[in-house]
């Protein structure tokens, strides 16, 4: 995404610790030209065409002792709130975001790391319904990543934890949630490796406490690696969702994820991914099903304008068994720099 504008501010902050006041700041706006088109054969979509109307503002600043800040408000597709952070980058003391649904902190870094060309297999256009790790990421929580003078060369480490896994986002001077609530607090690990050149190993741990009776406490793993030799890269990933639900609910989600991408030359390139996910439950009451989304994927750009492709194939779609929930569609995205 490309800024729209920049509008000069001054940010004022009162203390950060024994740090004082900051230095003048930036305002940004960012946004896409993108138009798709979306074709799915076994499922009514009505009209296929697609406009990408979300918006980012940005505003950044830097304190007396050089730690840089900034803070980002999401609006998603026909200005829908989405999420929210404020970053902080310390001499010497690493990054700290403070998140409220932006994603990509603890574990749900690795999501899904498969290369590819364009969008991740459950990206695309082609709902699939498929259920990976995501950790504490998704509701308010606090994320920090070690500096890097602190570890060995090539290693990354990062430490996620919320005070109470629910709820996506809450106003300052507020607390969210109600006596109903399941859930408690959670916290998540992610590790890195990128000391061989091509290679990255990645992997992670998270737990989130139940209440112990209808909810159990809900672990999640995953470890997976990837591998860039020339123009071609390949990866592979693991993992596991222990929800640890009651009889007739989901006991676990294992998944496997495989990709490969090809950059054919500086403008055109290809991939191919599948993610496999296996949906199980603590009795026979309700039959285990296996979930498979795969997609074949093309990037060409032109200067400033790029075509992506994807062609997506579900099987059990939203851990559903029968032809039914079997998905065949097509997406085209048409987008434009500026």
């Amino acid at each position: 995404m490309n800024k729209l504008t920049k509008i000069g501010v001054s940010a004022l902050c009162g203390s950060l610790a024994s740090v004082a006041a900051a230095n003048a700041g930036s305002m940004s706006v960012a946004g896409g030209a993108t138009a798709t088109y979306t074709s799915n054969e076994t499922a009514v979509t009505g009209n296929p065409i697609g406009l990408s109307s979300g918006m980012t503002f940005s505003g950044a600043g830097e304190l007396d002792n050089g730690t840089t800040f900034t803070v980002t408000l999401t609006n998603t597709d026909q200005s829908a709130y989405s999420s929210g952070n404020i970053t902080l980058v310390t001499p010497g003391m690493g990054t700290f975001q403070i998140d409220q649904g932006a994603g990509g902190s603890g574990i749900d870094r690795y999501d899904d790391m498969m290369p590819t060309a364009w969008e991740e297999t459950t990206g695309t256009a082609t709902g699939t319904g498929l259920q990976t790790v995501g950790g504490v990421s998704g509701v308010a929580n606090i994320d920090w990543a070690l500096p890097a003078d602190l570890l060995p060369d090539g290693l990354g480490v990062a430490l996620a934890y919320t005070p109470r896994a629910t709820k996506g986002g809450t106003n300052d001077k507020a607390a969210s949630g109600s006596a109903s609530e399941q859930l408690g607090s959670g916290y998540g690990i992610a590790v890195e490796y990128t000391g061989v050149d091509g290679l990255k190993l990645f992997g992670g741990t998270a737990s989130i406490e139940g209440n112990g009776s209808s909810i159990e406490d809900n672990t999640q793993v995953v470890a997976g690696a990837t591998y860039a030799v020339g123009m071609v890269t390949l990866g592979y990933q693991w993992s596991r969702d222990d929800k640890n639900g009651t009889a007739t609910t989901t006991n676990y989600y294992e998944n496997q994820a495989y990709g490969i991408s090809f950059a054919i030359n500086d403008d055109l390139s290809v991939s191919y991914g599948e993610h496999e996910s296996e949906r199980s439950v603590k009795t026979a009451i309700t039959a285990d099903v296996e979930l498979t989304a795969k997609s074949l994927q093309l990037a060409y750009s032109m200067g400033g304008m790029s075509i992506k492709v994807a062609e997506t194939s579900v099987d059990n779609g939203s851990y559903t068994s029968g032809t039914t929930a079997d998905i065949d569609g097509t997406t085209v995205a048409l987008t434009l720099a500026f």
